[in-house]
């Protein structure tokens, strides 16, 4: 007989698996947190000043797996990348392994504070994660700092409409 696995115990066991394989650098796949356990040949690390503008364009075609992947060897080559980390924590946060996009927004807090870009984007975080305390309280945070951010009031409305 098969017994149900809590999905905390496969989360863990996602990540172990992810942690285990970063030596070999695998690659995100854009179907979830899965990895796959070998490289994408086909896909070719760009020059260092074209990672970021590349992970942008892997995010904006919903190649989230891509994106992080790029994201993350940008973040490896300049740490002090704020837009680096935003987009890796983003990128996490759209393939629901929100133990990674934490630490991406950890490490973006520290480089950039608590300003209305980073509180929009971790409000969404918990959004996407079900958190509508958190998301409400983050959201709110960047509004008082940006009350005309319309990223910030898009994510409110998609707060409202969540707690009906």
């Amino acid at each position: 007989m098969f017994r149900c696995v809590p999905a905390r115990l496969i989360g863990l066991l996602s990540l172990s698996l992810w942690l285990s394989a970063c030596a070999s650098a695998p690659e995100l796949t854009s179907f979830g947190n899965t990895v796959s356990p070998e490289i994408n040949t086909a896909v070719e690390m760009p020059e260092n000043e074209n990672l970021v503008p590349t992970a942008q364009a892997q995010f904006r075609a919903g190649n989230y797996g891509k994106a992080a992947q790029l994201y993350l060897k940008a973040t490896e080559l300049f740490p002090n990348s704020a837009e680096a980390w935003l987009g890796l924590a983003a990128s996490f946060d759209r393939l629901r392994r929100f133990d990674e996009a934490g630490k991406a927004y950890a490490r973006l807090y520290k480089l950039i504070g608590g300003s209305a870009t980073y509180y929009n984007n971790v409000g969404y975080s918990y959004l996407l994660r079900g958190d509508l305390k958190q998301a409400r309280e983050n959201l709110m945070r960047a509004y008082d700092l940006d009350p005309d951010n319309v990223a910030v009031r898009n994510n409110l409305a998609l707060l409202t409409k969540a707690t009906r």
